[in-house]
């Protein structure tokens, strides 16, 4: 289990007239979950990229590291859609070659088809243009039981499927070798299902006051910063 102060790490200041309300919510979900409901941390990771290396790595062996080529050749790319089940750590996932508003609309019926029917789902989702799309809002409507949560602008490291996220890019694809954008995504999907045999949850412990506190002293050094850049 990691704890939310291990990651979180706001990098720009957030302008959103609503951050502490959205704040508020969001924190709120994580330490105190509703009943008879699943909190799910939603988003893509756009643009993976399938890369295959110029040439062979050196083996590992006693006496010397496994060594890897730093030149690479672009091969196609993918985007994954994840939702995070912030009380078990499971992850609904789905790859798809583009991230538009209908290929959000087929990972939210994923969802809908791969949690219990009986419980309310609260996602946790960024500002992206594709979350609000019309078609969306009006499926949503037609799904009462899932009701949308939306991080403050430029606070997207408020969702922990971003822990996840960095989890596999570190363990599994800055290391790997992709020839072809299909091998790609059978390695996201075999890690994927790895990581749900036995899932370990990120808990969060970061009360609103402490966060906010991180905020403001992030706001003063780009504040310093931007100051010292003036003429």
């Amino acid at each position: 289990m990691v704890s939310s102060h291990t990651w979180l790490r706001p990098s720009r200041s957030s302008r959103d007239p609503l951050f502490v309300e959205k704040l508020e919510d969001i924190v709120g979900l994580y330490l105190s979950p509703p009943e008879h409901a699943l909190v799910l941390c939603c988003d893509e990771k756009s643009q993976v990229q399938a890369l295959g290396r110029t040439q062979p790595g050196l083996p590992l062996k006693k006496g010397r590291a496994a060594t890897m080529t730093h030149d690479y050749k672009r091969n196609g790319t993918t985007t994954l859609f994840a939702a995070l089940n912030v009380l078990d750590g499971q992850v609904i996932a789905q790859c798809q070659p583009r991230h538009r508003h209908s290929e959000w609309l087929q990972f939210l019926r994923q969802i809908d088809r791969e949690t219990p029917k009986g419980k309310a789902l609260h996602l946790i989702c960024d500002n992206y243009a594709t979350h609000k799309h019309p078609a969306v809002q009006a499926w949503l409507e037609k799904h009462p039981r899932f009701h949308i949560h939306f991080t403050p602008t430029s606070a997207s490291w408020l969702n922990m499927v971003k822990r996840f996220f960095r989890s596999l890019s570190t363990d599994r694809l800055e290391r790997g070798i992709f020839r072809r954008v299909p091998e790609q995504i059978a390695a996201i999907e075999e890690y994927i299902s790895m990581h749900n045999q036995n899932p370990k949850p990120f808990v969060w412990t970061a009360k609103t006051n402490d966060i906010l506190q991180k905020v403001i002293r992030a706001n003063r050094k780009l504040g310093s910063k931007k100051n010292e850049a003036l003429p």
